[in-house]
């Protein structure tokens, strides 16, 4: 009788886990996909605006000749503040690697953790409907270690690649 109540709550563990880790790795997908593709079109934007601001530059030092010199080292200095706010702007834009990495990151421990739910699920088939209080101790212990050495293993290979936490400071470890 406990063997079948606890191998239904492990299968029901098991089940609605992955249920919902498969519905959290979608979502992550498309997240990252929605922001890459923004981040792009951002990109190509301010590129496009500096282009148009140097092309309105090479203008205006045509018109130069003539303006007291007072308002064309004036009309120089916005232009060059112009093409410095969106070189920051693209230079800020570059945080895709970091959450492209982190995603990605996040998305294998899903992964490892919808392989441990399922192996969850199949060490519970493994107990009988009447087995003896000691073989169920024995079952279940054989399902944590596995699950221990699973947890350990993706650990292992999902280390921290990201260690930056703000965009003006910290470091980026690329893979």
């Amino acid at each position: 009788m406990l063997s079948s109540q606890v191998k239904g709550l492990l299968s029901s563990v098991s089940e609605h886990g992955a249920q919902h880790l498969n519905e959290i790795e979608s979502d992550l997908k498309q997240t990252d996909a929605l922001l890459s593709e923004a981040i792009e079109k951002l990109c190509r934007s301010f590129l496009a605006i500096q282009q148009a601001v140097s092309d309105h530059q090479a203008t205006v030092e045509q018109l130069i000749g003539g303006m007291p010199v007072e308002k064309a080292a004036e009309l120089q200095s916005r232009q060059s503040e112009i093409v410095q706010h969106v070189n920051a702007a693209v230079t800020g834009l570059q945080f895709q690697d970091m959450t492209s990495q982190l995603f990605a990151r996040t998305v294998r421990r899903v992964a490892g953790l919808r392989e441990a739910l399922e192996q969850i699920g199949t060490g519970s088939s493994d107990l009988q409907d009447n087995g003896e209080p000691g073989d169920i101790v024995a079952t279940l212990e054989s399902m944590n270690k596995v699950l221990n050495e699973q947890s350990a293993k993706l650990e292992g290979v999902l280390w921290k690649a990201v260690c930056q936490t703000h965009m003006e400071s910290g470091d980026v470890e690329l893979f």
